[in-house]
């Protein structure tokens, strides 16, 4: 583990490596505490290189055993050698050389999860962002693209299964039990894309058809026994290929492609180069241990990784600040094939809601930065919200702004310009520009500026002239190192809705650019003019989240109600639905505060009964339109000197309300609903499934609501059914004989499944209450949990710390005491998770005074913590800052 050095790397100070290293053949002799490593690495100087530039190559903790250049033994006084640097202080006078390294490597000791390690018995890699240095000494950036040769060798018994990056080569037996097998991967590739796998796993096989009429070896591997817990991946990964040909025309480049589920992984999952190696919660699912959010976050991931093979691999980013380029690009083609397998409305409130509760937060607090940041301590901190979440509206934006035709043509150039290339976000934004002849260096600045824009909007109306006007302000607020903001270019979706939810035809618009039912909002201030407009229409803005802003709209209440019912955008109608419950729960939480009892309008508590019984609506949607705002969303909206109590009380009482208006109706559609089919992940079904689990949850505040989740929990078939009826047991009837009696049936049925178990322990995390912290410090001594897998850390620690909002943030500070405890506990082990975990702190100034006080506290306690690695640092220093 690398302590913190200080370093602060800038984006100004990117220039090309003096070397590069076209060809790297790797040889492998694996064991668990001495694993040799010998790399042969064909080096080339660069083009007006001076003959005397040193080579400097990274590492991280290598033990380092011999180095040749040429075949010769490279003499001591002609290098610096540390764990952490490898220099060659006289490389040869030729351009070219051939340069051999031997490290010997502990993966079995390797609790970090980077580098090589081995976690049950089964040896993996994880090389992003800087993982391949812990392997070998290498120029360990994303511009040096190598051509990779890997022969691995190992005992058969161990590892009978020998699996690396491109093609297979040839295998065979060696002397004592052991094997070997060569992989070639003719496409250049950075360090941060270098896979290998070798264990004793299962494999489902199955094969793909490209487009030219090639055949492709397909295999998911995972631990034996689990093979029929791979089917749905494997379909997924089969319709992503299919559906990258047909929507960006890119096809699979090489004979096999591979996917490797673990158990021990940092990440969701790595887009090696034909080498995919998954987190096996996101591979793993069946009806009895999987619920309907997991096969969509099955079908979601598998996906996004293949599609990096394109964006991402045959199209790398130049250096880590460039990360937005493969990621939020490649967020944004995994959320389009969602929306194209699933419901795309119900698809596009879920990326909001998202956006919502991790990136605004992000953008409103000290670890704001930009979709491109310009400087980092250390890149593992990097991977956020922002760049892959906003990264994705940014993307979805310049097709909005170009339209979906002129946007395709800009990704036919892109992918014929730049394949084979480490590319730049200038080179993205230059493809646009030229396809579409337009001018993009004022929308390029949502790459280059942190912060959330807010649009504050009113309107008039005229009937005597036929005129509606709508005046419209931007502003960003000021962000750490950003006080001064620019003019951004934002995309505004708008309609004019008229009576029955008609669209309002006008003759023409004067004061701003308007396209296709898109304002261009590029000034500070707006007047758009709409004539011919005879009666004054209810303005639907931002439909389908056209631009990540925030919205301040001078609307009569009467609008908000009108959209919600009428409003032809489902996106639009959703969201005029969730602005009035926000409205609400903002009035019950002063009301609260001010020591009165909360009080909600009838016609509010009855249009959500209305909404759930509109079978016009698909049952998914309904489903998101009925769950309310989460404690944290109020508080956002709220913004500063939030009382979790009181935003949590407010929230009971609104869905109380909303389940005693609603009672009788709620309880007809709950039964009409009950699935006599068998279980199927489709959409249609999850959608059935999640809208009489929302409406189970209203139930369930009424009289005789814990019998009614107690029998859904008995009955259940599937997963979902299941552990929604344990969460409405746990969280409304906390302490009650049902409640325990579950809790006890669903651990004694899956004690033996770990996946399975991490929602046992996320369903006791977020149960609220200040009892929380002490069940939470409970369950990290259960035989089921282990600080040392980050999956079970993520479901417990991350889940009360991030979700549960009264439980953490308990008044006397005992919740944010024990996070840090437990953060320094993991970062032993494992600073990238640490650090993570570390971030559920980032809003602390939004709170009341005494708890700033104590959660400041906890901080300070961590970043006075001596020898703090640079992942935890940097995190708690900005969060200070």
């Amino acid at each position: 583990m690398r302590t913190d050095t200080g370093q602060v790397f800038k984006l100004e100070d990117y220039r090309p490596s003096d070397y590069l290293i076209p060809e790297t053949n790797l040889d492998f002799r694996l064991s668990p505490q001495a694993t040799v490593v010998t790399a042969i690495l064909t080096v080339e100087r660069r083009e007006g290189i001076s003959k005397s530039a040193p080579l400097v190559l990274d590492g991280d903790g290598l033990t380092l055993k011999r180095v040749e250049i040429d075949g010769k033994t490279v003499r001591p006084a002609d290098l610096l050698a540390s764990p952490d640097q490898l220099t060659l202080l006289k490389p040869p006078a030729a351009r070219r050389f051939q340069l051999r390294i031997e490290t010997e490597l502990a993966p079995a000791s390797n609790e970090a999860l980077m580098g090589l390690y081995r976690s049950n018995n089964v040896y993996c890699t994880q090389c992003e962002a800087e993982g391949f240095r812990r392997i070998t000494y290498f120029l360990d950036r994303p511009d040096i693209l190598s051509v990779y040769t890997v022969r691995i060798e190992a005992s058969r018994d161990e590892a009978p299964l020998l699996l690396s990056n491109g093609n297979p080569v040839e295998n065979g037996d060696l002397a004592d039990g052991w094997h070997y097998a060569s992989w070639h991967d003719p496409f250049p590739k950075p360090s941060y894309l270098f896979a290998l796998v070798a264990g004793n796993l299962g494999q489902v096989a199955d094969s793909f058809v490209t487009m030219s009429g090639r055949k492709v070896e397909l295999g998911i591997y995972v631990e034996p026994g689990k093979d029929a817990l791979a089917g749905y991946a494997m379909d997924a990964l089969k319709r992503s290929m299919q559906w990258d040909e047909e929507a960006f025309g890119r096809e699979y480049d090489l004979d096999v492609f591979n996917i490797v589920a673990v158990s021990d992984f940092n990440m969701g999952a790595m887009e090696n180069k034909g080498l995919n190696i998954f987190n096996d919660k996101y591979v793993l699912a069946d009806q009895e241990t999987a619920t309907d959010a997991d096969f969509a976050n099955i079908e979601a991931i598998i996906a996004h990784e293949y599609f990096h093979n394109w964006t991402g691999n045959r199209i790398t980013c130049r250096d880590w600040f460039q990360l937005c380029l493969k990621e939020g690009l490649t967020v944004f083609r995994d959320h389009e094939f969602s929306a194209d397998q699933r419901s795309r409305a119900v698809k596009r409130i879920a990326e909001v809601r998202t956006l919502r509760a991790h990136q605004f937060p992000e953008d409103q607090g000290p670890l704001a930065h930009p979709v491109r940041p310009r400087r980092y301590r250390e890149i593992n901190n990097f991977y956020t919200a922002t760049v892959y979440e906003k990264g994705s509206e940014v993307v979805r934006m310049i097709r909005t702004i170009l339209g979906a035709e002129v946007f395709r043509a800009g990704m036919d150039l892109y992918f014929e310009r730049h394949d084979g290339e480490a590319a730049t976000i200038e080179d993205f934004i230059k493809v646009f520009e030229e396809a579409s002849g337009r001018d993009l260096s004022q929308f390029a600045l949502w790459y280059h500026q942190a912060g959330t824009p807010n649009l504050t909007v009113s309107s008039t109306h005229n009937p005597a002239a036929q005129e509606f006007t709508l005046e419209i302000e931007q502003s960003v607020p000021p962000t750490p190192s950003e006080s001064r903001k620019r003019l951004m270019h934002i995309p505004l979706a708008f309609g004019l809705i008229g009576a029955g939810g008609k669209p309002v035809e006008y003759d023409r618009v004067e004061g701003a650019s308007v396209e296709g039912g898109v304002i261009h909002i590029r000034k500070r201030r707006h007047m758009v003019r709409f004539s011919g407009v005879a009666e004054r229409p209810a303005v639907s803005l931002n439909r389908g989240f056209s631009a990540p802003v925030t919205l301040s709209v001078e609307q009569k209440a009467a609008d908000q109600f009108f959209l919600a019912r009428h409003d032809s955008d489902a996106f639009s109608r959703w969201q005029a639905f969730n602005t009035l419950l926000t409205d609400a729960l903002i009035a019950a939480f002063r009301q609260i505060l001010g020591g009165k009892q909360p009080d909600f309008a009838p016609r509010l508590t009855d249009l959500a009964g209305v909404i759930a019984s509109d079978e016009t609506l698909e049952p998914a949607y309904r489903a998101l339109a009925l769950a309310l705002p989460g404690d944290a969303d109020i508080a956002r909206d709220i913004g500063k000197n939030i009382d979790p109590d009181a935003v949590h009380t407010a929230r009971h009482a609104l869905a109380l309300a909303i389940g005693t208006a609603n009672g009788e109706a709620f309880s007809g559609l709950y039964d009409s609903l009950a699935d006599k089919n068998a279980f199927s992940p489709d959409a249609a079904s999850a959608g059935r499934r999640a809208l009489r689990n929302i409406l189970l949850d209203y139930l369930s505040l009424l009289p005789g609501g814990a019998a009614l989740a107690a029998g859904h929990f008995q009955s259940a078939t599937n997963m979902t059914d299941r552990a929604a009826a344990l969460a409405v047991l746990a969280h409304r009837h906390h302490g009650s004989s049902e409640a325990k009696k579950a809790l006890a049936a669903f651990e004694k049925t899956y004690a033996s499944d770990p996946l399975v178990m991490d929602k046992w322990f996320q369903i006791q995390a977020s149960v609220p209450g200040p009892q929380a912290v002490d069940t939470v410090r409970s369950l990290t001594a259960h035989p089921g949990f282990s600080m040392g897998n980050p999956n079970r850390v993520r479901s417990l620690i991350g889940t009360f710390s991030s979700a549960n909002q009264t439980g953490f943030h308990r008044p006397d500070g005992e919740g944010y005491r024990f996070l840090a405890q437990t953060v320094l506990e993991v970062e032993k082990r494992n600073p990238q998770v640490a650090a993570r975990l570390a971030t559920a702190l980032r809003s602390w100034r939004s709170l009341e005074p005494g708890r700033q006080a104590k959660a400041r506290e906890a901080l300070v306690s961590i970043a006075n913590t001596e020898n703090l690695s640079a992942d935890l640092r940097d995190i708690v220093e900005r969060t200070l800052a």
